[in-house]
């Protein structure tokens, strides 16, 4: 992601708005330098980080929009992946012994008889290795001697200024203190990103969704603000994968001292880089939904089943069940979580969210091979039913009958 400082100068306000000032990506000016940007670092494979440094100083040469060209170069370089170059000893390891009898200079002296280049030579003989093999573990460890060994993807100029585009909104909640979010639709992604960026929240059940409220890096609750303010950046693009959603956010930047808004919605011209969930978890509940449309599906049933579209709120958790049922004459819905072949661990922690959600209208279709016995599940409101090889559609739909409220 971009820093702060490649942020900060494409940063607008207009009253109490903070605004972003993205790159036109049609723009043929743009278009030639990222190209220029994408073959400049197609060079870099096996070259270092200083190298790489070097090469765009000497591409800027006289151009004063400098800060937004470093900034696409240093996408392309995060796309990437640089490690540290292969030497014949430990550079910690050789420090330690050419330092050891303190400095030496490049030419000899009363008190420092032993010349940079001899004391070099003597540690080569003694570790059987050449002087210039010497010289490159010297400071092999520093950021700047690693080198490119992965360029990562096929650039073109039209991603790349997209995607510099979505670093500039990510860096604007470095300098939030409070992100409000409310989204009508792939619920389950969003609430993966939001536990893989371990981030805080509390949700409330809105009119078609869910009101999400996150703390911010500079928010009072929040103590290693700069971690937690890469990871509330780095979540904007799970946003994205939703169809629709809106995102309110209050930044505090020291440049305009004011405390400004910062929005967007599923409207704006951003592309995610995330990858979206598949349709099903398992060839079980896949196999599940294929058999109910078979049987009972479009016009057949009264029944209407659909896809993780009801998370249940937990305090600092979620459960999102597989399935739900609706019915289209009264509305009434039943919820279904298929428990199949899963680590004990996971079946605990499953046990202990369907515990807490406390709601009768959810069945559990367990998996006899499971181990679930029914002294386990005896404390479980719903209903459990237990299947052999699959959950039998017509059990299935009798207890929904029962349960649905």
């Amino acid at each position: 992601m971009l820093t702060g400082d490649l942020v900060r100068p494409r940063l607008m306000r207009r009253g109490d708005q903070l605004l972003v000032d993205t790159l036109p990506v049609e723009d043929s000016r743009w278009r030639g330098t990222a190209h220029d940007l994408i073959n400049l670092w197609a060079q870099q494979a096996g070259r270092s980080r200083d190298t790489w440094d070097s090469s765009i100083e000497r591409h800027l040469g006289d151009r004063v929009d400098y800060i937004t060209v470093r900034g696409l170069a240093k996408v392309l370089a995060d796309d990437g992946r640089f490690d540290p170059p292969k030497t014949a000893i430990d550079p910690e390891v050789l420090r330690e012994k050419l330092f050891a009898p303190g400095p030496s200079f490049e030419q000899g002296d009363l008190f420092h008889p032993q010349t940079r280049a001899e004391r070099i030579t003597a540690a080569a003989v003694e570790l059987d290795i050449t002087p210039a093999a010497v010289e490159a573990a010297l400071y092999a460890d520093r950021p700047g001697a690693q080198v490119v060994t992965d360029s990562g993807r096929k650039w073109t100029p039209e991603a790349l200024l997209t995607r510099y585009n979505l670093e500039l909104h990510r860096g604007v909640l470095y300098w939030s203190n409070l992100m409000e979010v409310q989204i009508y639709d792939t619920f389950k992604d969003f609430w993966r990103y939001l536990k893989l960026f371990k981030l805080m929240f509390e949700a409330q059940a809105i009119e078609g969704g869910y009101q999400v409220a996150l703390d911010g890096p500079i928010s009072p609750f929040v103590r290693s603000t700069t971690r937690y303010g890469r990871q509330l950046a780095a979540f904007l693009p799970a946003l994205l994968l939703c169809q629709q959603w809106q995102m309110r956010a209050t930044v505090r930047l020291g440049a305009f001292d004011a405390v400004l808004t910062y929005q967007l919605d599923h409207r704006a011209a951003l592309t995610s880089h995330f990858a979206r969930s598949g349709d099903f978890d398992s060839q079980m509940e896949a196999d599940f939904a294929a058999e109910f449309q078979a049987k009972l599906g479009d016009e057949r049933g009264k029944w209407l089943l659909t896809r993780e579209d009801e998370v249940l709120l937990l305090g600092d958790s979620v459960m999102i069940p597989d399935f739900a049922f609706t019915n289209q004459e009264d509305g009434r819905r039943a919820l279904v979580e298929i428990v199949g072949f899963w680590h004990p661990e996971y079946l605990r922690r499953k046990l202990a969210k369907v515990r807490s959600a406390g709601r009768d209208d959810l069945i559990l279709l367990v998996y006899e091979g499971v181990n679930l016995t029914d002294d386990k599940l005896q404390d479980v409101p719903g209903e459990v039913l237990y299947f052999a090889s699959k959950p039998v559609i017509k059990q299935v739909i009798a207890a929904v009958e029962r349960r649905a409220r």
